[in-house]
C-alpha cells in the first residue's frame, strides 16, 4: 500500500513538532511520523532560554509555557570543591532584542502543548521509517509495518540516530567520553528553592538544580563514565547512589538541600546517557539539505547540554524551517514544486548552519572546562573562567530566529 504526502516530517520530539505547527500556522499541512507508540518525554525538563522563548512565541504557545515555570533572576555557579560561590550571574539583563528570559520547562508539557495546537491526524504513531529510495523527485520511505510513503518533501527531525541524517551522508555523531544522568523530583508543599538556577562544577562533574516550578525542581548530572562507577548502570537506585556518592564524598561541598534533590526524584529506567555531538567540521563540509530532503533538531546538530540549548536549537530550527519551506508552498509566484522546496531548503540551511556550528563548539569547550581535572584549568576556572563561562551561556541566548 502507498499513500503521498507533500511535506512528511521524521520525528515527533521539538524540532518535528515544531516544524509541523509552524507549517501549520502557515496554512501548511504536514504528516509527522512518531515511531514510538506516544509522545517520548525523556529528559524531564530542560533549561528554555531567551532564544527559546521567541521561537515559541513566533509559533504562538510561548504564554501557554510561561504560566507554569518559575523565571530564574539568576545563574550561580559552585565549586564543587569549596562550596563556594565562583561566579553569580544575572538573568535580568537586556539582551540585543530585549530582556532576557529563561526558565526550566518541563518537556512533557511543552510536547504535548505543541502536540494539543496541531489538527487532528498531523501525527502518526508507531511509524518508524526504515529506508528510503528515489523516484525522480520523489523520495519513498518504507516503513518498518511494510507500507511505503510517497514523500514530495521529506524533514529528518529523528533524533541522533537518523535514518534521514545518514541519506544526506552526514556522519555519525561523536562520543564525548561524557554521559548524563537527571530527574525530577516534587514538593507538594514547596521545595524554598529561589529562582536561581544552581550549578556545581568540578572534581570531573558537572550537576544543576534547577526549579521548575513552586513544586518541582529538576536536576542534572554529567561525568566521565569510568570502571571505578562499577555496576551504577545496571538499576535507577544504583546510578542514584552513585551520584549521590559523587556528590556528598570527601572532595565535595554540596549543600543538603542539593542532595535531597537527587533522593527524593523519579529517574528515568534509562539510567544514563552517553553524550554525544556532531563535529563541527561536518557541518561546515556536510549536506544539511539536498534537493527535497533535509535535517532539523538532533538529526542535524546533536550537541552536548551544558549550554543548555540543544532543545532551544531545535525550536529555533522548527520556527526557521517552517517560513522558509511555508513560502515555497503558499508564497508569491510558488507552487510547492521541486525547484521552489530545493531553494527554500537551501536558505533554510544556509540560515541555520553557522548557528549551529557556533554552538556545538561552544558546548564542547564549557563543558571541557567544566568538568576537566587539570590543576592549571581548575585553578582558572575557580579563579577567573567560571565567570566568563557563564556568560557564554547567556550571550548564547541572545538570538532571535525571526517570526513565521
Amino acid at each position: 500500500m502507498e499513500a503521498v504526502e507533500d511535506i512528511v516530517i521524521a520525528g515527533a520530539g521539538l524540532a518535528g513538532l515544531a516544524t509541523a505547527l509552524g507549517l501549520h500556522r502557515k496554512g501548511v499541512r504536514s504528516l509527522l511520523l512518531e515511531s514510538s507508540a506516544t509522545l517520548r518525554a525523556s529528559g524531564y525538563a530542560f533549561t528554555t532560554w531567551t532564544n527559546a522563548f521567541r521561537a515559541l512565541d513566533a509559533l504562538g504557545v510561548g504564554d501557554k509555557i510561561r504560566e507554569h515555570h518559575l523565571l530564574y533572576e539568576r545563574l550561580v555557579a559552585f565549586s564543587a570543591s569549596t562550596g563556594e560561590a565562583a561566579a553569580t550571574v544575572s538573568l535580568k539583563m537586556q539582551g540585543k532584542s530585549g530582556p532576557h528570559e529563561i526558565r526550566c520547562v518541563k518537556r512533557n508539557l511543552l510536547l504535548e502543548t505543541l502536540e494539543n495546537e496541531l489538527p487532528e491526524g498531523t501525527i502518526r504513531y508507531s511509524s518508524k521509517i526504515v529506508a528510503i529510495e528515489e523516484e525522480g523527485d520523489v523520495k519513498l520511505l518504507h516503513m518498518a509495518d511494510g507500507s511505503i510513503i510517497r514523500a514530495n518533501v521529506l524533514v529528518g527531525c529523528d533524533g541522533v540516530n537518523s535514518v534521514v541524517a545518514k541519506w544526506l551522508g552526514l556522519p555519525k555523531p561523536l562520543l564525548s567520553g561524557r554521559s548524563a544522568t537527571r530527574g525530577l523530583a516534587e514538593y507538594p508543599e514547596g521545595h524554598g528553592f529561589g529562582p536561581e538556577i544552581l550549578q556545581f562544577i568540578g572534581q570531573g562533574f558537572r550537576s544543576g538544580v534547577l526549579p521548575c516550578s513552586d513544586t518541582s525542581v529538576y536536576w542534572n548530572y554529567t561525568w566521565y563514565p569510568s570502571p571505578a562507577d562499577g555496576d551504577a548502570e545496571e538499576s535507577v537506585a544504583k546510578m542514584r547512589q552513585h551520584v549521590l556518592a559523587k556528590l556528598s564524598g570527601a572532595a565535595c561541598r554540596i549543600p543538603a538541600e542539593a542532595l535531597d534533590v537527587i533522593e527524593r526524584s523519579e529517574m528515568s529506567e534509562v539510567v544514563s546517557s552517553p553524550l554525544r555531538f556532531r563535529s563541527p567540521l561536518a557541518l561546515v563540509r556536510g549536506s544539511i539539505s539536498r534537493g527535497n530532503v533535509c535535517v532539523a533538531g538532533d538529526a542535524f546538530h546533536p550537541m552536548t547540554p551544558e549550554l543548555g540549548q540543544g532543545g532551544c536549537a531545535a525550536l529555533e530550527d522548527g520556527v526557521v524551517l517552517a517560513r522558509c519551506l511555508g513560502e515555497a508552498f503558499v508564497g508569491a509566484g510558488n507552487d510547492g514544486g521541486y525547484a521552489c522546496v530545493t531553494a527554500a531548503l537551501e536558505k533554510y540551511a544556509e540560515e541555520r548552519r553557522w548557528r549551529a556550528i557556533r554552538l556545538v563548539t561552544a558546548a564542547y569547550v564549557v563543558g571541557f572546562v567544566q568538568q576537566s581535572s587539570n590543576v592549571a584549568i581548575k585553578f582558572l576556572r575557580e579563579k577567573l573562567l567560571s565567570g566568563l563561562l557563564a556568560k557564554v551561556m547567556v550571550d548564547m541566548a541572545d538570538y532571535d530566529c525571526g517570526k513565521l
